[in-house]
């Protein structure tokens, strides 16, 4: 589901979060942070260098990735878990940032001082969610409403009401099984048939 660079939709301040949210593939059963290698990684891939990162944080930082994914999935609409939200608003309350402004006036957020580890990860998360919150973008980065996918995406509509990573697959298979709950012969009204079939006139 990568895009080549130039033809990304996702803010540049977005794309840290939707990468780390993506570090769980549901689809596949693949998890890039089960390790602390996989953290190592990511980290470095994303210029996260010198944060003091080791295995201790691998837990913080999977439960700082759940508590994203179910805000993002409350951008859709949905119903996100309550627990995965409460340890999102606790590890944030863990990562304080501050505002500075140097001599020429120009405002800059970012992690307070000396935080440790997953603390000084969560903090560079939260300037790139508070810079999109800013901008307005922070609403639009979603995550795919099906069980069996959970993907973050950029939805870029003009209406921003999409609800699936992508029309042609989840969406097509979520609209499927809706189609086949009404026809089922508990929901089916007198006088319907299924697809194809010849009704009594």
């Amino acid at each position: 589901m990568e895009q080549p660079e130039e033809r990304d939709p996702t803010p540049p301040a977005l794309r840290l979060v939707r990468d780390l949210i993506n570090t769980l593939d549901v689809g596949a059963g693949t998890d890039a942070l089960a390790t602390p290698d996989g953290l190592a990684a990511f980290a470095h891939d994303h210029g996260l260098t010198g944060l003091g990162l080791d295995k201790r944080d691998v837990p913080d930082v999977v439960r700082l990735r759940e508590g994203l994914r179910a805000a993002c999935l409350a951008h859709t609409g949905a119903t996100a878990p309550e627990e995965a939200a409460a340890d999102l608003a606790a590890l944030l309350r863990r990562a304080p940032l501050v505002l500075a402004v140097d001599e020429e006036g120009t405002a800059s957020l970012g992690p307070a001082d000396v935080l440790p580890g997953a603390a000084a990860f969560t903090a560079r998360i939260a300037v790139a969610v508070a810079t999109a919150a800013g901008d307005g973008t922070w609403s639009r980065l979603k995550v795919c409403e099906a069980h069996d996918c959970r993907w973050a995406y950029y939805d870029r509509s003009p209406a921003g009401r999409r609800r699936w990573c992508t029309m042609a697959v989840c969406g097509s298979r979520a609209k499927m099984r809706t189609y086949r709950a009404r026809r089922s012969p508990g929901n089916r009204a007198p006088g319907t048939g299924s697809p194809g079939e010849e009704t009594g006139g």
